[in-house]
C-alpha cells in the first residue's frame, strides 16, 4: 500500500511553524474584536484543501470571520481574497463582510466556507508578498483541476510543470512520472504526461517561489485567467456567459471571448428581475445600442453577478473605498449594496507605506520542499540583515523569539530603523543592533562638559568636517585598495591591464591620504587641547596643513586622471569575462561595498570638490587679516586648478557611471550604454492603458524615454516595456482630457502615451525635463562623447521598436526565455527607492549629492523613546548610513532619504535640546542632534539636497567651467 504524499500547508511551504504563515504582519498580530453573543464554529476550507475551524459569535459580521482567516494566515494582501459558500438555492455566493453571519448562513455548523481568490489583478507583479503569490498559485492549481481554467494542451502542460517543480523539486524521470500518475492536476492528464515531463526537465534550479512566479506568468496570459462564467442569453436566445474582470464586463460563447465592455465605456450596470442591463456611453463609431440586455437564470443570478461587477469596478478603478450613501428617511429604491474594503490602489499603497523590503536570506529544505526564508526590512532602508547577523546572534530578544518562527520579523505597522517603532514597541533585534548598547546613550552632563572643553569657533567645526569626511574617504579607498584588490588581485579572470590601471593608481593615492589624515588628526588634537603642548593661535588653524598636502597632491594628478580610465577598463573587462562579471557582482553584494563599486572608483575625483568647498567656507569665514586666511586662499587656488583640469572627464564619467548602474537595474535592453547618451531623470509615473492606471518606472535620456515595470523575480530588476524616441516628440498637459490628476500626454512618431505624476510638482519636473530632452534630441544629431566613442566602440547601438504591452497566450513560450533564472541583484538602489516612494530624481540631483557628502557623530532619538544614541553617520548616495564608530568597516543599517522631509521640531514635540532636526516620512519619525550650530546647518543643508529635488534648469550648470 502506497502511503499518501505529504502536502505542505501554506505555512509549511514557506518554512513556518504549524499555525503561522510567513508574511510581514506582526507574529503577534491581534485578531479582530469579537462581539458578545452565543458562539458557533465556522469551518473554512483553505486553498490547500485543509480545513480550519474558527469559533465566532453569531452576531459577528462577515468581516470578523474573514479577518480571523487573514490573521491565521498572517496575510497582508488579504483584500484580493474572500469567502464563498453555497446558499439555500444551491448557488455559490460571496460572504457579505458587512452583514452578520446569522443573517447569511442558515445552518452555520453545516456550512463550509471556501477561502478563495476573488480579485485577479492583470499583472501578478502587483502582488508584493510571496505568501500572496503562493496562494494565487494554489488557486490556479485548483482552477486547472476543476476545468475552470481551460486552455490548450501546451499551456496546460507548461502550467503543470511549474506546479510539480514547486512540489517535488528538480526533474528526475522516474519520480516525476510516478508523481504524475499518483496526482491529477488537469482533466485527461495521462495523454499529456510526456509533454509535462519535457517542460519539467527545463525547470531545473527553480525554487518554489520562482515556480509560483512562472506559473502566474503563464496563467495571466490565458483568456480564462480569473474568469468565473455566469450563464446568460442574449435577446435572440443564444446561450452565452457573462464574466467580470479588471478591465470590465466580458461576454463568452463557450470558452471563447466574443466581446468586452471596458469600464470606460460603461455608463451604468443594473438588473431588473432576470434581465441584466449594461448602459453604454454614447459612441458615434460604435454599432452597439445604448443599452444591452442579457437574460439570466433568475433574479438572484442577476443580483449575484451585478454585485461582483460593482465590487470589481470599485476595487480596480477607484482610488479609495466608496463612502456609504445616507439612508433615506421614508423609503428606499434599489439595492443598498456597496463595495466594502480597500481598493487595489489602497492595498498597494499600504504595503509600500509599510516599506517592506524582502531580502533572500537563507535556503533550507524541509523534506523534499526547498524553502526560501525571507526577512522584512523597514523603510526600504535596507537594513542589511546579513551585515548585522554577528551582532544579532547574541541578542536576548532574538533567542527568545527564534523558536517561534523562522525568518519572520516585524510587521503590519512599519518597523522603525534600528530602534523603537512609532508606537513604542521594542525594536526588532535584526534591525536594531545599536540600541541595546547602553554605552551609546549620551547624558546632558556629558554635553555640558563637552561644550566647556572644546572650541566653539566656526573655523574649528569646518576643520572638524574635514577630519570626519577624510576618515570616511579613507575607508572608501580601502574598499578598492584592500577588499576589491584581495578579491580580484590574484584571480586569473582579471586582466593585467585592469589590475594595473586600478591598483597602480589607487595605492599611491591611499598612501598619500593616510598621511594627510594623520596630520589633520594631530592638528585637531592640538586645537582641542588634547595634547601636552601649550595651545597657542598657531595650532588653531588648518589652512597650512591643507596647503602643504594639496601641493603634495599635485604630482598625483596623473593618477587622478586615470581614475576615469579605470571605470572604462573595468566595464570592458567585465564584458569580456563572464567570471569577472560574476566576481564584481558578488563583491557589490558584500556588506563592505555599501554603494556601487563604480562610485568608489570615482571617489577621489569627488573628494577634490569637497576640499574646494571646505576651503571656500574657511575663506568666507576668515577676515583677510587672519593668520590662516593666506594659506587657505593659496590652497583653494591649488585645488581649483586641479579640479579645472579634471572637470571635463569628471562630468563624462559621472554620466557613464550612472548609465552602468542603470544597466544593472534594467532587463530587456541590450544597448543602454551607447556613445553620446546622457541620463536626465528616472522615477515613477502611472501609465494609462486599457487596464487603467498602472505604476511604471520611467527613464529619461537625451535621446529616448524608457518605461518599465518591476518584476517580482530574484533579480529585482525592471523589465523594459517600451522605448519612446524623443525625436519629433511633443508633450502636452491632459488632465482635463482624461480626468486624471497631473496627467500629460507624450505623442511620438509611432505611439502616444498618457501618464500621470503623483503630484503637481512631480508633473512639472517631468514635463520640464522632457521638453528639454526633446530640444537636446533635435539639436544634438547624435553627438558622440569622445571617451565613450573611443572606449566602447564595440558596444552595439540598435534602435528597438516600442514594445506593445498587450500580451496573449501565443507569447507563453517567448516569456520563458526572458524570465530565465538570473543572479541575485542588489535591491536597495536609487531606482528601487524611487519605485517604493513613488518619486523621481534627476542627474542634477545626483550631481548635487556627489558634492554634498558629509559624515560625523550624531545623536539619534525615536518618536517614543527617551534616550539619545550616539552613532557615526555617513551621508552619501541619497542615504544615511549608520555605524557604531568611524572605525567600522561597513554600515549596520541605512536610511534612504528620498521622499523624507527635514524640519525643525515644534514646541509640542517636547524636544528641549539645541541643534535638533527632524526627519519624517508618513509615520516614520527620527530626531537627530548635532554638536554645534555649524554642524546643524551643514546636516540640514546636505539632507535637503537629497529630499528636495533640484530644478532641471540646472541640468547644464556643472557642464560649464567653474569660475575659479
Amino acid at each position: 500500500m502506497v502511503e499518501p504524499e505529504h502536502r505542505a500547508s501554506a505555512a509549511q511551504r514557506l518554512g513556518a511553524q504549524e499555525t503561522l504563515g510567513i508574511s510581514t504582519l506582526d507574529p503577534g498580530h491581534r485578531p479582530p474584536i469579537m462581539p458578545p453573543g452565543r458562539h458557533v464554529s465556522i469551518k473554512i476550507r483553505m486553498l490547500d484543501d485543509t480545513e480550519e475551524v474558527f469559533d465566532v459569535s453569531q452576531r459577528a459580521s462577515g468581516k470578523v470571520v474573514f479577518d480571523l482567516v487573514c490573521t491565521h494566515l498572517n496575510l497582508v494582501e488579504g483584500d484580493y481574497f474572500s469567502l464563498e459558500y453555497q446558499d439555500h438555492h444551491k448557488m455559490m455566493v460571496w460572504l457579505d463582510l458587512l452583514k452578520p453571519i446569522v443573517k447569511q448562513l442558515r445552518r452555520p455548523k453545516h456550512t463550509v466556507l471556501r477561502f478563495v481568490v476573488k480579485f485577479f489583478p492583470p499583472d501578478h507583479t502587483q502582488l508584493l508578498e510571496e505568501l500572496t503569490r503562493y496562494l494565487f498559485a494554489l488557486q490556479i492549481k485548483h482552477d486547472l483541476a476543476c476545468g475552470r481554467l481551460a486552455c490548450n494542451d501546451s499551456s496546460a502542460a507548461l502550467l503543470v510543470s511549474h506546479i510539480i517543480q514547486s512540489e517535488i523539486g528538480d526533474f528526475e524521470e522516474s519520480q516525476s512520472r510516478q508523481h504524475l500518475l499518483n496526482n491529477n492536476y488537469i482533466p485527461d492528464q495521462v495523454a499529456l504526461i510526456d509533454k509535462i515531463m519535457e517542460f519539467h526537465s527545463k525547470n531545473v534550479g527553480q525554487t518554489p517561489a520562482e515556480s509560483d512566479y512562472q506559473l502566474l506568468e503563464v496563467a495571466r496570459r490565458l483568456e480564462l485567467y480569473g474568469v468565473r462564467l455566469h450563464p446568460a442569453k442574449d435577446r435572440e436566445g443564444s446561450k452565452l456567459s457573462l464574466a467580470v474582470a479588471h478591465t470590465g464586463v466580458l461576454v463568452f460563447q463557450g470558452h471563447t471571448k466574443i466581446n468586452a465592455f471596458n469600464w470606460s465605456k460603461v455608463r451604468k450596470l443594473s438588473f431588473k428581475r432576470k434581465r441584466f442591463l449594461i448602459k453604454l456611453r454614447p459612441d458615434l463609431n460604435s454599432s452597439y445600442q445604448d443599452t444591452l440586455e442579457f437574460l439570466m437564470g433568475s433574479r438572484d443570478c442577476c443580483k449575484v453577478f451585478w454585485k461582483i461587477c460593482v465590487e470589481y469596478h470599485a476595487f480596480f478603478r477607484l482610488f479609495e473605498e466608496p463612502k456609504p450613501k445616507p439612508k433615506p428617511v421614508l423609503f428606499t429604491r434599489g439595492s443598498s449594496f456597496r463595495f466594502s474594503g480597500r481598493t487595489q490602489k489602497q492595498v498597494i499603497d499600504y504595503v509600500k507605506d509599510s516599506e517592506f523590503k524582502k531580502i533572500p536570506f537563507e535556503s533550507a529544505r524541509i523534506g523534499n520542499l526547498p524553502v526560501l526564508y525571507e526577512l522584512a526590512c523597514a523603510n526600504v532602508g535596507w537594513v542589511a540583515i546579513s551585515e548585522v547577523s554577528g551582532v544579532v546572534s547574541n541578542s536576548p530578544h532574538l533567542s527568545a523569539s527564534s523558536g517561534n518562527s523562522q525568518g519572520m520579523v516585524n510587521g503590519q505597522k512599519p518597523v522603525e530603523l534600528c530602534g523603537h517603532s512609532p508606537d513604542g514597541r521594542q525594536p526588532s533585534p535584526l534591525t536594531s543592533p545599536l540600541l541595546n548598547d547602553a554605552g551609546s546613550v549620551r547624558t546632558d552632563d556629558e554635553d555640558e562638559v563637552r561644550r566647556k572643553r572644546f572650541p566653539t569657533d566656526k573655523a574649528y567645526f569646518i576643520a572638524k568636517e574635514l577630519l570626519t569626511t577624510e576618515r570616511t574617504y579613507l575607508k572608501d579607498l580601502e574598499v578598492v585598495t584592500v577588499s576589491f584588490q584581495n578579491l580580484v588581485g590574484k584571480d586569473e579572470a582579471a586582466p593585467d591591464s585592469l589590475k594595473s590601471t586600478i591598483f597602480s593608481n589607487f595605492d599611491p593615492l591611499y598612501k598619500f591620504q593616510s598621511g594627510f589624515l594623520r596630520e589633520v588628526e594631530q592638528r585637531l588634537a592640538l586645537w582641542e587641547g588634547r595634547s601636552n603642548a601649550h595651545i597657542k593661535g598657531d595650532y588653531q588653524r588648518i589652512g597650512d596643513v591643507m596647503l602643504k598636502n594639496l601641493q603634495g597632491l599635485k604630482p598625483l594628478t596623473a593618477h587622478l586622471q586615470k581614475h576615469s580610465e579605470a571605470l572604462v577598463e573595468l566595464e570592458k573587462a567585465c564584458r569580456g569575462s563572464r567570471r569577472l562579471e560574476v566576481l564584481v557582482r558578488d563583491f557589490e553584494l558584500q556588506k563592505v561595498c555599501y554603494i556601487p563599486l563604480n562610485v568608489f572608483i570615482l571617489r577621489p575625483l569627488h573628494r577634490l570638490l569637497h576640499y574646494k568647498q571646505i576651503l571656500e567656507r574657511l575663506c568666507k569665514h576668515y577676515p583677510p587679516t587672519h593668520v590662516d586666511f593666506r594659506d587657505c586662499r593659496a590652497a583653494l587656488a591649488d585645488v581649483s586648478e586641479v579640479v579645472a583640469q579634471l572637470h571635463g572627464s569628471m562630468i563624462k564619467m559621472e554620466n557613464f557611471q550612472k548609465l552602468l548602474e542603470l544597466k544593472k537595474d534594467l532587463i530587456g535592453i541590450d544597448s543602454l550604454v551607447t556613445p553620446g547618451r546622457e541620463f536626465i531623470r528616472l522615477g515613477c509615473l502611472s501609465k494609462l492603458s486599457g487596464k487603467g492606471l498602472q505604476q511604471r518606472m520611467f527613464f529619461l535620456f537625451n535621446d529616448v524615454l524608457l518605461y518599465t515595470s518591476r518584476g517580482m523575480t530574484a533579480t529585482n530588476q525592471f523589465k523594459v516595456h517600451g522605448q519612446l524616441p524623443l525625436h519629433d516628440m511633443t508633450i502636452r498637459e491632459s488632465e482635463d482630457e482624461w480626468g486624471v490628476p497631473h496627467a500629460f500626454t507624450l505623442v511620438g512618431q509611432r505611439q502616444s502615451v498618457v501618464v500621470a505624476a503623483s503630484s503637481l510638482s512631480e508633473m512639472e519636473k517631468w514635463m520640464e525635463d522632457i521638453k528639454m530632452a526633446i530640444d537636446l534630441a533635435e539639436t544634438s544629431n547624435g553627438h558622440t562623447a569622445d571617451l565613450l566613442a573611443r572606449s566602447l566602440s564595440d558596444n552595439k547601438s540598435t534602435t528597438e521598436d516600442s514594445c506593445a504591452e498587450a500580451e496573449s497566450e501565443d507569447d507563453l513560450m517567448a516569456s520563458r526565455t526572458s524570465l530565465e533564472r538570473q543572479a541575485p541583484h542588489r535591491g536597495n538602489t536609487t531606482v528601487h527607492v524611487c519605485w517604493h516612494r513613488n518619486t523621481s530624481v534627476s542627474m542634477v540631483d545626483f550631481s548635487v549629492a556627489v558634492e554634498n557628502q558629509l559624515s560625523g557623530n550624531l545623536l539619534r532619538k525615536f518618536k517614543n523613546s527617551n534616550g539619545w544614541q550616539k552613532l557615526w553617520v555617513v551621508f552619501t548616495n541619497f542615504s544615511l548610513f549608520f555605524y557604531k564608530t568611524h572605525q567600522d568597516d561597513y554600515p549596520l543599517a541605512s536610511l534612504p532619504l528620498l521622499g523624507y522631509s527635514v524640519t525643525i521640531p515644534t514646541e509640542s514635540e517636547n524636544i528641549h535640546k539645541d541643534y535638533v532636526f527632524k526627519l519624517h516620512f508618513k509615520s516614520h519619525v527620527y530626531y537627530f542632534r548635532s554638536e554645534s550650530e555649524y554642524t546643524f546647518e551643514r546636516w540640514m543643508e546636505v539632507i535637503r539636497s537629497a529630499t528636495v529635488s533640484a530644478s532641471s534648469t540646472r541640468i547644464l550648470s556643472r557642464k560649464e567651467p567653474h569660475p575659479y
